[in-house]
């Protein structure tokens, strides 16, 4: 129990310091996960060969990210993907296979353990891959759903690989200090350990039994959770909640393995089943924390696994394979992705983000060895290049941020040029800006309408409205524009920062202009109230307003009482602003103003006191 507990602090400890540290340098969760791992691994050898068994159990965090993946596809929208699954995902794996065998057959090797390194090859890290999509929020972009279609396909993939793979076997790799009888013998007893539906089944019998697993897991997803879970519900035992959802993803994980079918496939495919149920959003709160730090796990594993005796007994090889493997993936993949249409950013996501080996891969090199395809060195070398692909992903993201901006910059756009000038200047056009355009225009007034964003200015003009593209923060579109003789300016775009920046520059350059500014909470109201701006509007305010007025002419106030306590909010609470800004120190964070927060309770209580006088008034005249 002690050594338990001692290793469980060493992990957690590990991770707790290098991931916020990591995520703060803007390096990424990822990358802080493996620093943990060699850090305590191979660094400071805090931890022993129980990273090996610790592994297999952390993996488990990659099938529950695929069920949470699952949970956001629809049936619709996963028949749509065929083409990419099938296509895409299905010629990166045989021409990935096909280039790392010829590659390795050139360099000596007999075709059976070059076909063999292939395979292994061939697939990439949907742990690191996805994670690292989901948090930069790259998942929904053209080139992170091709991505994403890749790893599906690969994660297919691996169940024939695995069929495959016996047949690769040589008698060079069998180890001589065993006799055929010992042999068969540990075969024996593997096979009496291991539990298999489907061992010693004729090829028809797999195959029925496998696809009946299939059909067990979609129909249990349609028919029977739906009635558990509210079951469940009527206890109104909330933990039940949690062990429901992880006894859906461990039991089909354990029935995908009976069958000999990917834990990883199975749960993404009853996430798909049950994209569509009311307790989708329940499964996904359930979830979503073992799923994370069981992939912090895996990670931390990842890099405490790296073997730096092995590494520098042969470096040039091993250094050789691992970006060998990058540099050809990320070949095959740049031309798919061309040949898919993939473009610029995307494309260079695409290329970049797949070109690793990934975890499947020491599934493949462990089994690789137990039926002799490959030999125990070959064996030991592949899975630290594996490692290292893996390990140099996250820079591979990294770079392709940098390279991403930079791309922004120079595809982005010329500036329209501006044909006329108005007394109303609406930089932004969004939701916020649309509206004051609309009603500005109908009463007879024109206006100048800026925004950076071609997709809506193209959407405008339309509709009929006349917009011009260009960032409205900058002096020379502000001067093309009409600043210097607009009546009014309106700061409505959704960049925070950009409104400020705007607001501040009119205000120097125009003393005398009306500057009306959108914004997101006080805390943007107090900037914009330093920057100059006259009028100040939070952007839900005004309907959060109604919505109260709404609750309270529900619960017993009168209409003219609810529109009586309304009005005397709405006074008060602009009145508190402009004294609170006074006092609001962008160098304090609030909760340590002392000055801010006594003023602000003594204002939120000479609220509450006008609130009961103006109800106390109302009955005194009823």
């Amino acid at each position: 129990m002690e050594g338990f507990l001692y290793q469980a602090t060493i992990y957690l400890c590990a991770a707790v310091i290098a991931v916020p540290l990591s995520a703060r340098l803007g390096l990424g969760s990822v990358l802080g996960y493996l620093a943990a791992g060699i850090l305590i691994g191979p660094g400071l050898h805090l931890i022993g060969h129980e990273t090996h068994d610790l592994q297999h159990f952390a993996e488990f965090g990659v099938v529950m990210m695929l069920f949470l993946i699952g949970l956001e596809l629809e049936p619709r929208a996963l028949w749509d993907m065929r083409h990419k699954l099938l296509g895409l995902g299905g010629m990166q794996v045989m021409l990935t296979m096909g280039a790392v065998a010829g590659a390795a057959m050139a360099f000596g090797l007999s075709w059976q353990p070059a076909l063999a390194i292939g395979m292994i090859l061939a697939l990439s890290s949907t742990a690191i891959v996805l994670q690292t999509l989901s948090e930069k929020g790259l998942m929904q972009t053209q080139g992170g759903r091709s991505a994403f279609a890749v790893l599906l396909t690969q994660d297919i993939a691996v169940i024939p690989m695995i069929a495959l793979l016996p047949l690769l076997a040589l008698p060079d790799f069998i180890p001589h200090a065993m006799s055929a009888a010992e042999g068969a013998e540990a075969a024996h007893g593997a096979a009496e350990e291991s539990l298999s539906l489907v061992e010693g089944l004729p090829g028809w019998g797999v195959t029925l039994v496998t696809l009946g697993a299939v059909a067990a897991v979609i129909l249990i997803g349609i028919y029977l959770i739906r009635p558990v879970f509210r079951f469940i519900h009527a206890a109104h035992l909330p933990e039940m909640y949690t062990a429901l959802a992880l006894a859906i993803v461990i039991g089909i994980a354990f029935l995908m393995n009976l069958v000999g079918l990917s834990p990883a496939l199975g749960t993404f495919l009853a996430g798909v089943v049950l994209a569509n149920s009311e307790f989708r959003h329940e499964l996904e709160s359930d979830i979503q924390p073992f799923k994370g730090l069981l992939l912090g796990l895996f990670f931390i594993t990842v890099g405490a696994g790296i073997n730096f005796e092995i590494l520098l007994d042969a470096p040039l090889k091993i250094f050789g394979i691992a970006l060998g493997t990058m540099l050809l993936k990320g070949l095959i993949l740049l031309v798919l992705g061309r040949l898919f249409r993939l473009k610029h950013r995307n494309l260079m996501l695409f290329t970049l983000g797949l070109a690793q080996a990934g975890e499947f891969g020491f599934v493949l090199i462990s089994f690789s060895q137990q039926v002799n395809a490959l030999d125990s060195t070959l064996a030991a070398q592949l899975l630290l290049a594996v490692t290292l692909t893996m390990l140099l992903t996250p820079l591979f993201f990294i770079l392709y941020d940098r390279l991403s901006r930079r791309m922004v910059e120079s595809l982005e756009p010329e500036p329209d040029e501006i044909e006329h000038e108005g007394p109303v200047i609406i930089a932004g056009i969004g939701r916020f800006g649309q509206i004051v355009n609309r009603m500005v225009q109908s009463s007879g007034f024109q206006t100048v309408v800026l925004d950076n964003n071609m997709n809506t200015i193209e959407l405008m003009r339309r509709f009929g409205f006349k917009g011009y593209f260009g960032d409205p923060s900058r002096p020379d579109i502000l001067h093309a524009a009409g600043i210097e003789k607009a009546r009014v300016l309106v700061a409505a775009m959704d960049d925070n920062d950009a409104v400020v920046r705007l607001v501040a520059y009119a205000r120097a350059m125009r003393p005398d202009l009306h500057i009306i500014a959108r914004a997101y909470d006080r805390t943007h109201v107090y900037k914009l109230y330093q920057a100059g701006a006259d009028d100040i509007v939070r952007e839900t305010f005004d309907s959060s307003l109604r919505a109260g007025r709404y609750v309270l002419e529900n619960i017993g106030l009168t209409d003219f009482e609810a529109a009586e306590a309304e009005k005397i909010f709405f006074h008060h609470d602009r009145n508190s602003i402009r004294e609170l800004a006074e006092l609001w120190d962008p160098a304090i964070p609030p909760g340590k103003n002392t000055a801010y927060i006594e003023r602000s309770k003594e204002l939120e209580k000479g609220l509450e006191a006008a609130l009961l006088a103006q109800l106390a008034d109302e009955e005194d005249a009823s």
